[in-house]
């Protein structure tokens, strides 16, 4: 390893110089040859265990390049758009039902949660902005309501993660992510071509989302299942008459892109929490303006759809499932949509990515999301004081963050052995 490490000399018109190569080579298969006459069983294997690692990844990368190498002109979907009724469209496009309420909570020992400390240090973070700093009322700032929003948003992320380390030890070796893309390309549906060399032909129906959640954490073991993956629901999924281009989608041509944040490499490749940031010209302020109150909840809604959609499909690609390869195992999501005020919380499971026409004529797979309405955290903050704080809105951010992956029975075996 020092071998590699050693600053690079002999370098000239950015070649390496060939003395220089030719003694890395040498310290290389020597160090191989001396890890293999040592006979040590445990560094064999994990040499055969690295080895056959990267292969597999290997090959999903592969898979991934082959499904997003041709570009045709794709809808691109938006979770943060302005467009009427979104979240019924979305349902469609994602085979997601869409159910009212959080799904049951495992079962597990209750903890031994401070309330009083989490209260003060969320109200912390919130007086940090609004009172000590005085962000928003910089002239020079043109959306200060969404200075305020994005850094208190930050700041009661890492704060109550920090907090609940020790109480969920699944935090201390997690990824929090900032602003990091979030990408996904799918087939659902067909269309017949009108116009051009391949007029009359049927294509298929592509798809993109390019997703920037505000933070997110990835962990490196799955979180449990709600419900079976062959879970019935009786709910049926909105269905529309007309193309996508009525919602308005518009087509482009670029980079198709499957992105869950990470590389495939990074062992942190599971979704926890998802935390994102209403813009401006959705705030519900406006929106009530405009005389769309019952758009409020449909802008959350959406949100939560297209955003953990996205991410669960883009982390079941990279464990190399695919529309022609459907998942063997749901993938679990949370997500927490949020103006800055007001709090909404959503949990998604992916059931399928047998999206096409072909993959779909015999899957009774449907994906899940639950959601609820949207609360304040609080009312408003006057006299350096945080008036109207919700403990319940901060004890499901909590709850959220608590959750943690079941641990495997044959891992307690070996613990216990």
């Amino acid at each position: 390893h020092s071998v590699f490490k050693r600053k690079r000399t002999g370098i000239c018109n950015n070649r390496i110089n060939v003395h220089t190569r030719k003694n890395t080579e040498h310290a290389f298969f020597t160090l191989c040859e001396a890890v293999w006459k040592s006979r040590s069983p445990h560094k064999i294997l994990t040499t055969v265990v690295a080895s056959s690692w990267t292969s597999t990844l290997q090959k999903y990368e592969n898979k991934i390049r082959i499904l997003t190498k041709m570009q045709f002109k794709k809808y691109v979907v938006y979770p943060q758009t302005f467009a009427l009724h979104a979240d019924r469209w979305y349902q469609g496009f994602t085979k997601t039902v869409l159910l009212s309420g959080l799904p049951p909570a495992p079962v597990r020992s209750p903890p031994s949660l401070d309330l009083a400390a989490l209260r003060a240090a969320a109200c912390d973070c919130i007086l940090q902005e609004h009172v000590y700093l005085r962000r928003g009322r910089s002239r020079g700032l043109f959306n200060p309501r969404q200075a305020l929003a994005s850094p208190v948003l930050d700041q009661l992320v890492g704060t109550l993660v920090n907090l609940l380390a020790p109480l969920n030890p699944v935090l201390t070796t997690a990824a929090l992510d900032y602003k990091r893309p979030v990408d996904f390309y799918w087939h659902r549906g067909e269309e017949r071509i009108p116009a051009g060399h391949r007029k009359g032909h049927i294509d298929a129906l592509r798809y993109q989302i390019n997703d920037k959640p505000h933070n997110q954490i990835r962990i490196s073991k799955q979180l449990p299942e709600f419900v079976p993956l062959d879970y019935s629901i009786p709910v049926e999924i909105p269905v529309m008459k007309c193309k996508p281009d009525k919602l308005p989608l518009f087509k482009r041509q670029y980079e198709n892109s499957i992105f869950t944040g990470s590389k495939t490499a990074d062992p942190c490749c599971y979704g926890h929490t998802q935390f994102h940031l209403l813009p401006d010209r959705l705030h519900r302020e406006k929106l009530l303006k405009l005389n769309q109150a019952e758009q409020v909840e449909v802008v959350f809604r959406a949100n939560a759809l297209a955003s953990l959609f996205a991410w669960t499909g883009a982390q079941a690609m990279y464990q190399g499932f695919w529309s022609e390869a459907d998942v063997t195992r749901p993938f679990v999501s949370q997500g927490v949509i949020t103006d800055g005020k007001y709090f909404s919380f959503f949990c998604y499971q992916l059931n399928t990515l047998a999206l096409t026409v072909q993959a779909d004529q015999n899957n009774p797979r449907k994906n899940i999301c639950w959601g609820t309405q949207s609360k304040p955290l609080y009312e408003t903050v006057e006299d350096n004081d945080v008036k109207g704080f919700d403990d319940d809105v901060l004890l499901q951010i909590v709850d959220f963050l608590l959750n943690k992956p079941q641990e495997d029975t044959t891992q307690l075996k070996n613990k216990i052995v």
